[in-house]
């Protein structure tokens, strides 16, 4: 009898399988949260070094236009102004957005309610080739493409905001595209069959049933675009003409958050005013890659609601 009680008592092999698991699946979670947290750490501390050690002042930063953090204006403040690639990087994100959304919720609805599953399974691949392709190759395609094209239709050197779009805008459509065929596979096949039983017709199905039920996450789709736009780096730096100046029009050489960090990153000196300056826009980058995931979480947190409803 006590040998069985013992036998009971004691841990079993499954028993400290199972804990050997969990030990591992804790490891990671904590070695991906430490990991996190010192990323954020060391961008914060170099970032806020251009204001608590350089004395930059961080409304000048933002709403200045003048990028030379090697000089001083008449009244002795370095020259570090960022405003021309913020409003750069959000003049091609959201371009690049409102372009693609139309065409990627057609050819999302194209492939889960008008085409066939032989056309579905053509059209996946495609999609998924689209992503895969290397940022190098975009850029060096708009470069030898869209920049003569757009020099030789408006003139000037082709460079600018304009090609940086239309670079962009093939780079997030198959983002945009995947989301949101996910999307609308996800509205319950009930809401189809109820709006066709009541009479209404294939199109008035689409529009007014599916594409409202799946509105939330078709929203996601488009933010998930625009935070890929936003830190796209190499593909806009070919293209974008990389001159820090306030963009005119759209056709004017400007110059990006990241493709100023790419360029410059390698050419200045750790722990001087450059090199804290640039820190400064990666800063202001990764609170922008925190913002789109605020936004996405509460997208879908009102989808939930509305779908509790």
């Amino acid at each position: 009898m006590d040998d069985i009680q013992t036998r009971l008592q004691k841990s079993s092999r499954a028993t400290r399988q199972d804990y050997f698991g969990k030990a591992i699946c804790y490891s990671c979670i904590g070695l991906i949260i430490l990991l996190v947290a010192c990323i954020l750490y060391f961008i914060a501390s170099k970032g806020l070094a251009t204001f608590t050690q350089n004395g930059v002042k961080f409304w000048n930063f933002l709403t200045q236009s003048d990028w030379k953090p090697g000089d001083v204006d008449k009244y002795g403040n370095p020259q570090v102004g960022a405003l021309p690639m913020i409003v750069t990087s959000f003049s091609v994100t959201i371009l690049a957005a409102l372009l693609a959304t139309p065409f990627a919720i057609g050819a999302a609805v194209f492939m889960t309610e008008i085409a066939n599953k032989k056309g579905a399974k053509f059209l996946q691949p495609v999609i998924e080739l689209l992503v895969g392709i290397p940022s190098v190759v975009y850029g060096f395609i708009g470069l030898s493409l869209i920049v003569p094209f757009i020099r030789g239709i408006f003139g000037g050197t082709g460079f600018g905001i304009l090609s940086g779009t239309l670079v962009l805008f093939v780079m997030v459509l198959p983002t945009i595209t995947s989301l949101s065929v996910d999307s609308l596979k996800s509205v319950p096949m009930h809401y189809c069959q109820a709006s066709l039983a009541l009479g209404a017709t294939r199109w008035q199905t689409i529009y007014k049933v599916i594409l409202k039920a799946a509105a939330p996450g078709l929203l996601t789709a488009v933010i998930f675009g625009m935070a890929r736009a936003f830190g796209e780096a190499l593909a806009v730096q070919m293209v974008i003409g990389n001159a820090v100046l306030m963009p005119k029009n759209l056709i004017s050489p400007a110059s990006t958050l990241t493709s100023k960090l790419t360029t410059e990153i390698g050419n200045t000196v750790m722990g001087t005013l450059p090199n804290n300056a640039l820190w400064s826009l990666a800063l202001v980058l990764l609170f922008m890659s925190l913002l789109f995931n605020l936004v996405v979480r509460f997208i879908g947190r009102r989808g939930n609601i509305k779908n509790e409803r």
